[in-house]
């Protein structure tokens, strides 16, 4: 892959022009969908709107996001030591703690590892991808 400096993209500059496209939905992989599906929405407070045992879908807050049954798939490793890790989510919680045993009791895990200095919790859904919460910040 080829870039063009000139045209890269520039975070800074506002082109005034149209996007390009609108983000419908992200989806993730797994083994589970229907599990998967469910966790999230639990956590979320999302609605599950579909589900089969092949694929589910969570809805809430304008934004959908779907689950897809893969065969033979495995979960990125946390940490990151092989550079698997596809992207991970971050959540905002009122009460870290609280949130973190809700997230461990739906099952979730919490890995060893632990980078933030407490700032944050990093925890693994039940397909194994890794995922943080972290208080909302609130106004000085």
């Amino acid at each position: 892959m080829t870039t063009n400096p000139s045209n890269a993209y520039d975070a800074d500059a506002d082109t005034g022009q149209a996007p390009v496209a609108r983000l419908s939905m992200v989806n993730m992989d797994c083994t589970d969908p229907q599990a998967l599906a469910a966790f999230y929405a639990h956590i979320l407070g999302w609605q599950v709107t579909y589900s089969d045992n092949d694929y589910a879908m969570v809805t809430g807050e304008g934004a959908t996001w779907g689950f897809g049954r893969v065969p033979g798939y495995t979960a990125p490793s946390w940490p990151d030591i092989a550079g698997d890790k596809r992207y991970h989510l971050d959540l905002q919680v009122d009460d870290l703690p609280a949130a973190a045993a809700a997230c461990v009791a739906l099952g979730a895990t919490v890995p060893d590892e632990q980078p933030g200095d407490g700032r944050w919790q990093v925890l693994l859904d039940p397909a194994g991808h890794p995922f943080c919460l972290s208080p909302v910040k609130t106004a000085s």
